[in-house]
């Protein structure tokens, strides 16, 4: 079922570049279970498909409407997408590039065709060989995330088509009630594309569509996020934590990284509130408070050195549009508080803030700040400079040091 046939579908080097600890990171502990796609999103085997856990998903989009007022559906469909609407997609000529057999628009197959996200969807009017069962959903997701290295179309295409297809099958999830820990695991990885497309968009955000687009990802990252916290209460015993639980409640944290940030609504301290102890203890958590704390109170040194030593890839994925924005900082601080007949060397500043000399220089002038060189050849980045600048534009993309392949 899962063969691709004539789909298109690009080799996948996700999961190899990924693999690639952070230097100064001594402990192999502070690797991220979560950051690979090579792992499936499936967990070991376990009974049982339905749960009957008091705690729902959270209302969202694809969240039927009225579901709660009917009984559950126990989807019999046994391909990624039903029959009918297949045919009549065809007929239609709406099939996404990935979807269409040997290129043919109007032809699709059992094997390619994914069923696609309906927004007006409502429970009567759906039958049983409408909704696919977990298994088929987790076979579906696998599918889907396997195009996330695709090198054959740009990746707001690759995007566009598994963010529509993830939100059909969480709407699927949600209709039949599946809150089990095999639906934690397929949530994780619908939350770690988003989490990526949010850092490969950001990447392109010069383009008004792509920026359109990052913004909804936003939209449906918060969303998936939310939906994923309360399938842990739903599966939780006593205090145990799930394996990914800490890193997943840490990106929320992270999102909160911006001076106004509020992804779900309340004040990030309100939320911690809300948080067990044992996650609020773990590393993951810990990293992301001294993250948010540096960058609030402005120690650039502490923030990157603690990005260097400890970060995830999803972790840095979600940080890096804040990255240039701590080293503009940092230089404003330099600036204007350093001593005027002493300045500031640039090799040693590009260390600080984990960045090529030539890119800092680049950075420097972007911010309206001359730099001079000496008798020896150095570079120096004289304070008290008046022409000061935040770049209105927003910043160029300047790699981490020793962080490339996360940049990738």
């Amino acid at each position: 079922m899962m063969d691709s046939g004539n789909g298109n579908r690009g080799g996948s080097s996700f999961s190899e570049s990924r693999r690639h600890k952070f230097p100064f990171n001594a402990a192999a502990t502070h690797q991220s279970k979560v950051s690979t796609f090579s792992q499936r999103v499936t967990p070991p085997p376990t009974t049982g498909i339905n749960s009957n856990a008091s705690t729902s998903h959270s209302k969202d989009d694809h969240d039927p409407q009225g579901s709660s007022n009917f009984g559950v559906l126990l989807g019999t469909c046994s391909y990624m997408c039903p029959e009918r609407e297949r045919i009549q997609r065809e007929k239609l000529r709406d099939l996404a590039v990935f979807e269409r057999l040997n290129g043919n628009p109007a032809k699709s197959s059992q094997a390619l065709a994914i069923k696609k996200f309906c927004r007006t969807i409502s429970i009567k009017d759906v039958q049983a060989s409408d909704m696919r069962p977990l298994n088929v959903l987790e076979d579906t997701l696998n599918y889907l995330l396997g195009f996330v290295d695709s090198k054959e179309h740009p990746f707001e295409v690759v995007h566009d088509f598994i963010f529509d297809r993830t939100r059909s099958i969480r709407q699927d999830l949600t209709m039949q009630n599946i809150v089990n820990k095999k639906a934690i695991y397929m949530y994780e990885g619908m939350v770690k594309f988003h989490v990526i497309s949010h850092h490969k968009l950001w990447c392109s955000m010069g383009d008004p569509n792509i920026a359109s687009m990052h913004h909804l990802n936003m939209e449906q990252l918060t969303k998936t996020l939310s939906s994923l916290f309360n399938l842990y209460e739903a599966n939780r015993n006593s205090n145990d934590v799930h394996e990914n639980e800490a890193e997943f409640h840490s990106l929320y944290v992270l999102l909160n990284l911006g001076s106004h940030s509020k992804p779900m609504g309340e004040p990030l301290s309100l939320w911690f509130s809300h948080v067990s102890t044992p996650i609020l203890k773990s590393k993951e958590m810990c990293f992301a408070r001294r993250i948010v704390r540096s960058f609030r109170l402005g120690n650039y040194i502490n923030f990157f050195r603690t990005v260097a030593a400890d970060a995830s890839y999803l972790q840095y994925c979600i940080m890096e549009p804040y990255i240039n924005e701590v080293r503009s900082l940092a230089l404003s601080y330099i600036n204007f508080g350093g001593y005027k007949l002493h300045p500031y060397p640039l090799f040693n500043l590009s260390k600080h803030l984990m960045i090529e000399e030539t890119d800092l220089e680049s950075l420097c002038h972007s911010c309206g700040l001359e730099i001079y060189t000496d008798e020896f050849g150095n570079k120096l980045l004289h304070t008290k400079q008046t022409s000061f600048i935040h770049p209105k534009g927003g910043f160029k993309k300047y790699s981490f040091l020793g962080l490339q392949d996360y940049d990738r």
